[in-house]
């Protein structure tokens, strides 16, 4: 019967048939993505490089950024009368001539502080002065994140998509530099396709925490923010949630607890560790099951947890040691097919 049909369909109708057969080869192909992801970089220039070297080195079709990408120590280059320079790095004292500026910045920057050229007066009035520190430390870290986004183009490949939504830690004064970044799609609460069957919902917001940082609100609006953004995916069995925060209650939520002098909490001579994670975000995965969620934020707490169908992961971070952490994803259609963790 087949045989027959064949037989008497018109050219018209062949044509039509092909166009269908390739179309849906081409859709199938597309059900494929292979991904980065990482988060918690805080400032590493060595990390920040490693994240896009991955890129071309395993072949990606994608890099997922999830937050605190910016770094939290600035080290001035003091000047002196003679024309040299006073610095420290990791306490050792350096005399800097000022053609060594430039190497002794990128050994700053590669091990995620920030260099600033400066003199005795200012140095004192910015130590003094907490308004003025942090306007300074603002401007140093928009220079920063121009600088890293500036080597997108130079080392990910065209056909690489770059995801990045900022974190708990990241001034809301980055939003614009990275938005306006031609390299990269902005996901913060927002959803980004990154395949015609694959999207990944962002979210940079995290619970309350000990340090006050400027991306954290109660669980209450923090779950309003996630349903929001989790509003618009098309199709949660495919979808990735990338919640900068981990769900509540999970080894990948364990941190130590901190006293009012924010020191870690000792009692038996065992530091006392308790989860901390979003009770807000947990909610959410329970209720739209995801095929995955990729989180960070506890540096201290890298594996894996089984919410439901969901499989919620953190890399963990160690950016100080200008060691990579992420995972490598290859997912299709509503299937993990590889789930690797890459250090380097």
């Amino acid at each position: 019967m087949l045989y027959c049909v064949r037989q008497h369909i018109g050219d018209t109708e062949k044509r039509i048939i092909r166009t269908i057969v390739i179309r849906n080869h081409w859709l199938n192909k597309m059900t494929k993505i292979r991904l980065m992801f990482a988060t918690d970089i805080h400032g590493s220039e060595t990390v920040w490089r490693k994240f896009l070297n991955s890129a071309k080195v395993l072949g990606l079709d994608a890099l997922v950024l999830s937050g605190d990408m910016t770094g939290k120590v600035v080290v001035p280059i003091v000047k002196r009368p003679d024309g040299k320079y006073d610095a420290a790095l990791h306490g050792n004292p350096y005399v800097l001539s000022e053609e060594e500026i430039p190497e002794f910045s990128k050994k700053c920057r590669l091990v995620s502080y920030i260099p600033y050229i400066t003199t005795p007066e200012d140095a004192t009035v910015y130590e003094t002065d907490k308004e003025k520190r942090e306007k300074l430390f603002e401007k140093l870290e928009l220079e920063v994140v121009k600088l890293w986004l500036d080597l997108i183009p130079e080392k990910v490949p065209k056909n690489c998509k770059v995801v990045i939504s900022p974190g708990n830690d990241d001034k809301f004064a980055i939003d614009g530099i990275i938005r306006s970044c031609p390299s990269v799609t902005f996901g913060e609460e927002e959803v980004v396709e990154l395949d015609m069957e694959h999207e990944v919902a962002c979210c940079g917001w995290v619970n309350p925490t000990p340090f006050h940082s400027p991306r954290e609100c109660s669980e209450e609006e923090l779950y309003q923010k996630l349903d929001a953004t989790v509003s618009k995916v098309k199709n949660l069995r495919t979808a990735i949630f990338a919640f900068h925060c981990p769900p509540f209650g999970g080894i990948i939520d364990v941190a130590p607890m901190l006293d009012k002098d924010l020191r870690p909490i000792v009692m038996g001579g065992t530091q006392v560790t308790a989860p901390v994670g979003s009770k807000a975000v947990k909610k959410i995965i329970e209720k739209h099951q995801p095929l995955l969620g990729l989180h960070g934020h506890i540096h201290e707490s890298p594996g894996s947890v089984k919410i439901g169908r969901t499989l919620c992961m953190n890399p963990g971070s160690e950016y100080g040691e200008g060691i990579f952490k992420g995972f490598l994803v290859e997912l299709e259609d509503d299937k993990i097919m590889k789930l690797q963790k890459i250090e380097g």
